[in-house]
């Protein structure tokens, strides 16, 4: 019999791809695809459901027919996805009623500030380890039931379903209304002590509960495929998971204290707390994340809403480069005494501030002030933030994160990445496969459907490639925080 192989579904924020890994965990062939983002109105972001499933079929049929395997040895089916973008269709037809919203949507922002001012900030917060913030998928779901025409009655009536882009995937793959704990947790609905749908907050939010997807551990079987172009039926979906628990399973962060940061569209780092639950004082959240053997536990999260996204941006917006890769010598072109100082607040301010209204400012121009000096400061701007997560996290915890696992595609920096350690002040730590979110779904997979027996098989399958340390001068860094936080002092509006 031929050595399996699992079919791993990374479905991202600006693309989706499908990766065939195999029982070492190397990568046998994979597809990626972008597709259209909606932006109706300022803040507000949208994505076409039936597009993102579109493309999930073509990359399916692209990967199968590039590895040249036979299909009938695929082991399982696993998928991570962008969390809380929030999608609502009908359950008879499977036919979205409504654009997918998507994470970055600030569209109920007025509506979560409303819910503060009526002192129902701390309920949600004890129960969903969340902040009240138009981010999560609650106030979305209220959002397509207020306004598309008789949707809240045919949600009553039991004729609509709820899911993050897991669900629907999972929907179209199987026929089955399922979600995992990662996911449900990024609802503003799941109550994580009990690790059920909470009544309660449904209320609150108006949301039918029969419209929610049954919850269960992220390494557990969700279904089989059928009536597919692209797979035969038969085929079981082994995960779901959240595309940040998913990298932090596949970066081996399985015990209480480890921690990683993924660069991203956005930035997300997530330190595993193990059976602890833990409320942050300094602007974090608790969210869910697996332990070694894909079972719910407990993870502080930072995350920032623009990462990776502002290269994007000077790419596709200000035309300084037509490849985001050419950002690394144009900030190692310039001299690091420049004192311009990029805060990307696009969509307001994430983790530490929790500023909603923080809109995006480039500080200290000048007449000379060139590109390659605005294309550092982005790149610098996506290390300092997740700096200011990473210090919330060694507060909350009272755990120093001597190194820091890194993942994503802005790994390939060097200059983020020696900048990161810099103002770290600690190691940074890239493995020779950066793909960890899809690992992650990977290894949950295949240890649900017996391709690993035991994770302590998962430690020699993706070592390190490389380890940036901090060589960063006391007086350097002193001056770079300064400046940093001069900056998003200016931009703060509350």
């Amino acid at each position: 019999m031929a050595t399996p192989f699992i079919i791993t579904i990374d479905q991202g924020t600006t693309g989706s791809r499908v990766f065939l890994i195999s029982a070492k965990g190397e990568v046998l062939s994979s597809a990626y695809e972008e597709f259209p983002q909606y932006f109706p109105r300022p803040g507000w972001v949208e994505h076409n459901a039936d597009e993102i499933w579109a493309s999930i079929e073509r990359l399916l049929a692209r990967a199968v027919e590039a590895s040249g395997l036979k299909i009938s040895d695929a082991a399982a089916i696993g998928i991570t996805n962008q969390r809380e973008t929030t999608v609502v269709w009908d359950k008879k037809t499977g036919t979205p009623i409504h654009p997918a919203i998507v994470w970055q949507c600030r569209r109920t922002a007025a509506y979560c500030d409303a819910l503060k001012k009526e002192g129902k900030a701390d309920l949600f917060r004890s129960k969903t380890g969340l902040v009240l913030d138009a981010y999560f998928s609650g106030t979305k779901i209220k959002y397509i039931l207020d306004n598309v025409s008789n949707a809240r009655t045919r949600a009553e009536n039991g004729e609509l379903l709820f899911g993050t882009i897991d669900s629907f995937l999972l929907n179209r793959l199987t026929g089955e209304h399922k979600t995992d704990y990662t996911n449900a947790s990024r609802t503003l609905l799941f109550n994580i002590h009990d690790k059920t749908w909470d009544k309660e907050l449904c209320k609150i939010l108006a949301v039918p509960e029969n419209m929610l997807p049954q919850v269960q551990a992220s390494s557990s079987l969700f279904g089989k495929t059928r009536g597919l172009k692209s797979l035969p039926d038969g085929i079981p979906v082994h995960s779901l998971i959240g595309d940040q628990q998913s990298a932090l399973y596949g970066q081996l962060c399985h015990k209480p204290g480890e921690a990683k940061n993924t660069y991203g569209t956005g930035c997300f780092v997530v330190m595993n707390l193990g059976d602890k639950f833990l409320q942050s004082k300094n602007g974090l959240i608790t969210t869910l994340a697996c332990d070694a053997m894909g079972k719910p536990v407990y993870a502080l999260e930072g995350s920032i809403f623009i990462g990776g996204a502002v290269v994007q941006w000077l790419r596709d917006k200000m035309q300084f480069f037509d490849n985001s890769e050419k950002s690394e010598s144009l900030a190692k072109a310039v001299s690091d005494e420049s004192e311009v100082v990029f805060v990307p607040a696009f969509a307001g301010l994430g983790a530490p501030y929790w500023d909603q209204d923080a809109r995006g400012a480039i500080l200290g121009l000048t007449r000379d002030t060139t590109a390659a000096q605005i294309t550092q400061a982005a790149l610098k701007a996506i290390a300092l933030q997740s700096l200011d997560v990473i210090n919330a996290m060694k507060i909350d915890s009272g755990l120093q994160l001597p190194t820091l696992k890194v993942d994503g595609g802005a790994t390939n920096n060097r200059y983020l990445m020696e900048f990161q350690a810099g103002v770290l002040g600690s190691s940074v730590v890239v493995p020779r496969n950066s793909e960890t979110t899809v690992l992650g779904a990977a290894y949950l997979a295949g240890l649900s459907a017996g391709v690993w027996s035991s994770p302590d098989e998962l430690q020699s399958l993706n070592p390190p490639a490389a380890t940036y340390h901090a060589v960063m001068s006391d007086a350097e860094r002193e001056r770079e925080l300064k400046l940093w936080k001069d900056a998003v002092g200016r931009v703060l509006t509350r």
